[in-house]
């Protein structure tokens, strides 16, 4: 699907600037095609549609270059966040194996327009969209400011995220075994205001993935948000193991081990023996 999965994650840059070009039809073309055909390990449908800013009057405060736009909605059901973050990450890096950049946003775009054009029912939730072009050779003084607001290039270090049987050990990445660069891809994965809420623990073949939840994203109208976040590093996890050669599947298999407070328990991965 990628040249190298690690190497476009390792290479994507969250965009917000633009250099004006329209998309070259052939590249969109492979886009539409893509985003027809891409899913998710949890069987969950998400439609994604490319949509005119001038058709529809589609905005964006923090957007400069751009008047093309992905955005994606999907049915209010169990999973339904993490598996449209899941969905749109992998169209975020087919995009950057195109060149063309992307930004996921939630709250700074124009929604009721959005929603409009999504034709989103009293059913579905429209959890985020992103603007799509080719990245301008400068960000703006706003991007920049933006970015040093968040640390959008800090991460979280390996052992912070990662732990071994509980939350009470840490893991290394030299403990890590056929996890190890999977993990790495999943603590580089771009989230909502840089809270990287994933954590997990890792148990032999299994790897128990959790949320840790920050205040400032709890109760918003759009779901939870965070669980956007999960998806995306999800895919991260899932597209390096099974570029790797290494098979699995996710479920729901809480292994009741102590998670503290506003922590929560959201899928395993197991690899297949």
């Amino acid at each position: 699907m990628y040249p190298s999965v690690k190497d476009v994650i390792r290479r994507r840059k969250s965009v917000r600037t633009f250099n004006g070009e329209s998309l070259r039809p052939e590249e969109k073309q492979k886009l539409d095609a893509f985003l027809k055909t891409v899913d998710n390990p949890f069987g969950i449908p998400i439609e994604f549609r490319i949509l005119d800013a001038k058709e529809y009057g589609l905005s964006s405060p923090v957007i400069i270059g751009t008047d093309e736009y992905v955005a994606a909605k999907v049915s209010r059901i169990p999973q339904s966040e993490i598996a449209c973050g899941y969905s749109f990450e992998a169209f975020c890096l087919f995009a950057e194996s195109l060149g063309i950049g992307t930004v996921m946003l939630a709250a700074t775009i124009s929604r009721d327009a959005f929603e409009k054009a999504m034709e989103v029912k009293d059913t579905e939730v429209m959890p985020v969209a992103s603007p799509i072009g080719y990245p301008a050779e400068k960000r703006s003084v706003r991007e920049k400011l933006m970015r040093k607001g968040i640390k959008a290039d800090e991460r979280i270090p390996f052992a912070a995220l990662f732990f071994e049987n509980s939350f009470a050990q840490s893991l290394s990445p030299e403990r890590a075994g056929i996890f190890r660069d999977a993990l790495e891809m999943t603590r580089l994965a771009p989230s909502a205001g840089n809270k990287q809420p994933w954590r997990a623990i890792v148990c032999g073949d299994k790897v128990h993935f959790y949320e840790k939840k920050a205040k400032a994203m709890q109760n918003s109208p759009l779901g939870d948000i965070q669980k956007v976040d999960i998806g995306i590093a999800l895919a991260h996890f899932d597209l390096t193991l099974k570029e790797s050669g290494v098979a699995g599947r996710f479920a729901a298999e809480d292994p009741g081990l102590e998670a503290g407070d506003q922590t929560e328990y959201i899928v395993t991965y197991e690899v297949d023996r």
